[in-house]
């Protein structure tokens, strides 16, 4: 029989209630004299705390934003929480995170980003990275009851059921989502979810809670697959600081979830069990709420975070790379040509044989299928159990990769079209995207997502065909490579493998099947261009398939006197500006040519970027010229592909009005 007062004293959990609720309050009056910007309240969600009783240090805790209780009894401090209030330099995301949204990879708190759901198949992949390392550790994840109708909700759980994970759902049910009540959508009530594995609580007594916790948290332990805790209890504040609630909520139904607040009840229980007296309480209570106002007096002349450093974390800088290994380099040095899809393939095996915290995912990438185009063809019979099926659910992959690098892993996964990233967005970008960034560097996400992408490969059709750099430019913490040799796929993907930082491997179909013979492997660092041909007269300026098409288009110039000279930026984020700057110097003429549709398109940023700075404008005699893509989908039938794509004609047309 548990003794769930001797794991959980009721005084200590109740100081850590208390303390939760009087920093709400206290959030509350510096709003009111201007001294912040935004709080959110977790009022009525304070015996959510006994989770960090039922957990162990090692477990990872993936909170939402009302879980300020739980995040005191697991090892944040009032000041913590106040250095996040002022958004303080010392707050742990160095000013970079609103109030509510805290993180600490010492207490194993992941870090909290505001898109609802958003964290669930990231803590499932966490879960994943648990099991496939041999350890018990435990996951657990918060959600609030109006998040579960997010299909990233219910992604996780599938995943978390199919996979038996060491998955704790635990859904905060305070009955509202802002001012929308959450009962017509409850998908407990609408029979959505399986109710064996699925534990409804009234969770207004934080020991309902701890006991239910731990019967989740020891069937997790010993493989018997993830619990959905289902808790009732109530949102006693409003939903933020910006919002009201007795504009949507009866003075009556005010009232009667002011009768059921926890800690009231709370303490009624430990005074009338005889451990301590309403006066002695009482006393305690009133040295709680200074101490609290200290903290934040303390944190408030904390110094601000220096604007300077805004941009550090974005990406990791100072990598160290190992070099490729001589048994890889001879497999792809030889005298036969290769295909880029084969020396990724030969890159793959070899990561996966010297780094058995790589695990590669996606769909159909198992033998015998070894991938839609074979990228992972053979990894699955030599690494079973490292080289995974995934559902055919793009959020889940980027999502649990998110998760795995957060647990120590080095997720390798597979989107089979750059295309069906787009289910996939929020986890990409609001997740991989900013982890180093929005936690100040405290948390990393080394991860790469192989994705085919683009045309000039008839048959395709509007969802086979984009690459999209445009837009994946556009995110910062995003690195974002396009090979279009198999010697760069070779070097700039060992590059990525080994990266601290969020890699989309872009590999152009038009190209992945073309041979060449390797003669010596180039630099694969990130940011660095290739010069494919030097030349005095223009600078063309591409990257991935319109690599082939640049060269074509060198070759008539040539005949008609005029020297081009291409360089392959390779990378798209970071960039090799300071190789654009000196090429452009030499020649003075810069024409941009790359398949993604023109509006939008990093041809545009390149032309901005070189055209932005005095000393690089004076260096043009002429104006700069894009050859990209129609702004217009991709079409099925080939002579409408081929009509909206860059061709050769339109890049000679270029190049004749640089030339004048």
């Amino acid at each position: 029989m548990r003794n769930l007062q001797e794991r959980m004293p009721p005084l200590d959990v109740l100081r850590i209630m208390e303390a939760s609720r009087q920093g709400d309050r206290r959030e509350g009056i510096l709003l009111r004299q201007s001294k912040g910007w935004f709080a959110v309240g977790g009022m009525g969600q304070e015996p959510m705390a006994a989770l960090a009783y039922a957990l162990r240090p090692d477990d990872l805790l993936f909170c939402y934003y009302r879980d300020r209780a739980l995040c005191l009894a697991r090892g944040l401090t009032t000041y913590d929480l106040a250095l996040e209030f002022f958004a303080r330099a010392d707050s742990c995301s160095g000013g970079r995170q609103m109030p509510g949204h805290h993180g600490c990879k010492r207490l194993g708190i992941v870090s909290v980003a505001t898109p609802t759901a958003s964290q669930c198949i990231p803590a499932a992949g966490a879960a994943w990275a648990a099991k496939l390392q041999g350890t018990d550790r435990v996951v657990a994840c918060c959600v609030g009851d109006a998040s579960v109708r997010q299909g990233e909700f219910y992604e996780a759980l599938a995943f978390a059921l199919q996979e038996k994970l060491p998955l704790v759902m635990v859904v905060e049910d305070n009955g509202y989502g802002i001012s929308t009540p959450t009962a017509p959508h409850d998908p407990f009530r609408l029979r959505v979810l399986d109710s064996s594995s699925l534990v409804r609580i009234d969770a207004r007594d934080p020991y309902v809670v701890l006991e239910a916790t731990l019967d989740a948290v020891e069937r997790a332990r010993r493989g018997g697959g993830p619990t959905t805790l289902w808790c009732e209890m109530d949102r006693l504040c409003p939903h933020t600081s910006s919002d009201d609630q007795r504009v949507y909520r009866s003075a009556d139904e005010l009232a009667e979830i002011a009768h059921r607040d926890p800690i009231r009840k709370l303490v009624k229980r430990v005074v009338d069990d005889g451990l301590i007296s309403a006066e002695d309480w009482q006393y305690e209570a009133e040295a709680i709420a200074r101490a609290v106002e200290a903290d934040y007096d303390r944190a408030f002349a904390a110094p601000e975070p220096d604007p300077a450093g805004l941009l550090s974390n974005t990406i990791g800088t100072g990598l160290s790379i190992p070099p490729i290994p001589g048994e890889l380099a001879s497999a792809l040095v030889r005298d036969e040509p290769i295909t880029m899809v084969e020396a990724i393939n030969l890159t793959l095996q070899h990561a996966l044989s010297l780094d058995p915290t790589i695990v590669m995912f996606g769909e159909d990438i198992e033998d015998p299928k070894g991938g839609v185009f074979g990228f992972t063809k053979g990894l699955s019979t030599a690494y079973p159990g490292r080289v995974r099926n995934s559902p055919l659910a793009e959020a889940t992959i980027v999502g649990v990769g998110v998760g795995m690098a957060v647990a120590g892993c080095r997720p390798v996964f597979e989107l089979q079209f750059i295309d069906f990233v787009g289910t996939a967005f929020n986890q990409l970008v609001n997740q991989a995207a900013t982890l180093r960034w929005r936690t100040n560097g405290d948390e990393i996400c080394p991860m790469v997502l192989m994705a085919p992408c683009g045309a000039y490969l008839p048959g395709g059709g509007i969802w086979h065909s984009q690459t999209n750099e445009g837009i994946w430019a556009h995110v910062p913490g995003l690195c974002t490579a396009v090979p279009s040799t198999p010697a760069d796929a070779a070097a700039m993907l060992w590059t990525a493998i080994h990266m601290d930082d969020p890699v989309l491997f872009l590999i152009p179909k038009h190209v992945f099947r073309r041979r060449s013979r390797i003669t010596e492997l180039p630099e694969g660092a990130p940011g660095t261009a290739a010069v494919r041909r030097s030349g005095s007269d223009v600078t063309l300026v591409t990257w991935g398939s319109t690599v082939v098409l640049a060269d074509e288009a060198a070759q008539r110039a040539g005949n008609e006197g005029v020297s081009v000279e291409i360089l392959d930026l390779r990378w798209i984020s970071p960039c090799d500006w300071p190789s654009v700057e000196a090429s452009v110097a030499r020649t003075g003429r810069l024409v941009v040519l790359h398949e993604d549709n023109r509006t939008g398109g990093f041809g545009e940023t390149v032309v901005a970027q070189m055209t932005s700075h005095p000393e690089r404008w004076d260096a043009f005699l002429a104006p700069p010229q894009i050859v990209a893509r129609m702004d217009t989908q991709v079409p099925f039938c080939p002579s409408l592909e081929y009509a909206a794509l860059p061709d050769l004609d339109a890049v000679m047309e270029a190049i004749r009005t640089v030339m004048g």
